[in-house]
């Protein structure tokens, strides 16, 4: 049993070494979502992650790269107010639902870039102890979310 199933997940290995790393990390800094590009490979979710876990440094600066593209869109939402009024007969009228809607796609974007790249993007803490500037920030980039603290 075990042999046949090997054989079913090599053609999928096969598929995303023809793709190719470059392509794979590209969509990935485009903002895809991991499903959509796993979908796109004909692969399932697990074996795009687990390939992509062979290619730590090039996985993790996509991940850098969707998090500007993330800070980009952000401010092309944030300054896109084309739908925020509308007439009406009474005159023009605040549409507090695109501006609701506008907010939550901000706040979504600014959670996910905080996680991507929290040393560009996330909260931190900046501390002065013995004279000497510290910068603290959780990192969720590794398995596992870490504190990370820095000379500054």
């Amino acid at each position: 049993m075990q042999k046949a199933r090997k054989k079913r997940e090599a053609p999928l290995q096969d598929t995303l070494d023809v793709i190719g790393i470059d392509a794979i990390t590209e969509r990935i800094a485009e903002c895809v979502s991991l499903r959509v590009i796993a979908a796109e490979c004909g692969v399932s979710i697990g074996k795009l992650l687990s390939w992509l876990s062979s290619y730590p440094e090039q996985y993790a600066s996509a991940h850098i790269a969707r998090a500007d593209t993330f800070a980009d869109e952000i401010l092309q939402i944030a300054d896109d107010g084309s739908n925020d009024t509308y007439q009406t007969d009474d005159g023009e009228v605040t549409n507090h639902d695109v501006i609701a809607r506008s907010r939550l796609r901000v706040d979504a974007r600014k959670w996910l870039a905080s996680k991507m790249a929290p040393k560009k993007y996330g909260d931190k803490l900046d501390v002065v102890v013995n004279n000497t500037p510290l910068v603290i920030f959780k990192d969720f980039t590794g398995t596992k979310p870490t504190l990370v603290i820095e000379n500054g």
